[in-house]
């Protein structure tokens, strides 16, 4: 039997310290063991990789990494008062848990990680795209990641062109990784339980990933592609300020079309040739 398997139940330590999630963080722990273990399998973390997971809180998917091969594990969170729950875990696993407290926003997790590096977090839903955005532009730091969005978001995530998910975050998403939705988790599986359903997705950066000025150039024209989503790209391209009559001849697209229609090769030939026209924004 590993150590972390004589620990108290989660719901115990919760008690103990008094600690109940907040509302303002997006808190809502995980407690079946059983979810997080899965979790933590399908990170398939070897001997060599780093874990890095985000808002921990009172440590059930935390003790499912630390129950692999993992390296290290570094836990970064943001409230103090899991500190002292996490610091329970550390006892056992001195030489592998690093428990950061700060805000993962304002974190640079792969300056204060060695690779390989996969990130599994179970993240607070009131920031979870934004942490995702900012890893995707360093996807090459990465070997993989493993995360829970809401259901709605990880569906936008896997979209594919044609349907009513699909939009810039999935071009974005796509453009730099393999992603693929796992499974999903009923509200119930939480404590408190959120109101909606929650879906675990599986990112692998591409080999190789796309160079941040590309990535750039990319985000700038989904958001004006996307941003009139009804509109024919001949009208909600024209905010990019260059000849989009040019640009869309160029790259061989009907400029009837809109965005949703395009696939994710359309889009990267669409950044590529702005990139070319607009060479000043990119320097």
């Amino acid at each position: 039997m590993h150590p972390i398997d004589g620990l108290p139940a989660l719901r115990e330590v919760i008690v103990k310290y008094g600690f109940q999630a907040k509302k303002t963080l997006g808190q809502n722990f995980l407690f079946d063991l059983n979810l997080t273990q899965k979790i933590a399998q399908i990170a398939g973390l070897t001997a060599e990789d780093t874990a890095i997971e985000i808002g921990p809180g009172p440590g059930g998917l935390t003790r499912a990494l630390l129950k692999t091969n993992a390296h290290k594990v570094f836990a970064i969170e943001i409230d103090p008062r899991a500190i002292n729950v996490l610091e329970e875990l550390k006892q056992i696993e001195n030489q592998r848990l690093v428990i950061i407290q700060g805000d993962a926003l304002s974190i640079n997790v792969a300056e204060i990680t060695s690779a390989p590096r996969k990130i599994i977090a179970n993240l607070p839903y009131n920031i979870a795209t934004p942490l995702l955005l900012m890893w995707l532009k360093q996807a090459d730091l990465f070997k993989s990641m493993t995360l829970m969005f809401q259901k709605e978001v990880a569906e936008r995530i896997v979209a594919q062109p044609k349907s009513k998910n699909y939009g810039r975050l999935s071009v974005m998403c796509q453009a730099q990784a393999v992603c693929k939705r796992m499974f999903d988790l009923p509200p119930s599986a939480f404590t408190p339980p959120p109101k909606v359903t929650s879906s675990v997705v599986h990112f692998v950066p591409r080999t190789p990933t796309i160079p941040p000025k590309f990535y750039q150039a990319l985000e700038i024209v989904t958001k004006f592609a996307f941003g009139q989503r009804r509109k024919m790209l001949r009208s909600s391209l024209k905010g990019l300020n260059i000849d989009i009559n040019a640009l869309l001849e160029k790259a061989q697209i009907d400029s009837s079309q809109r965005a949703e229609e395009l696939s994710l090769q359309n889009f990267l030939k669409l950044a590529e040739i702005y990139q070319s026209f607009s060479p000043n924004h990119f320097l």
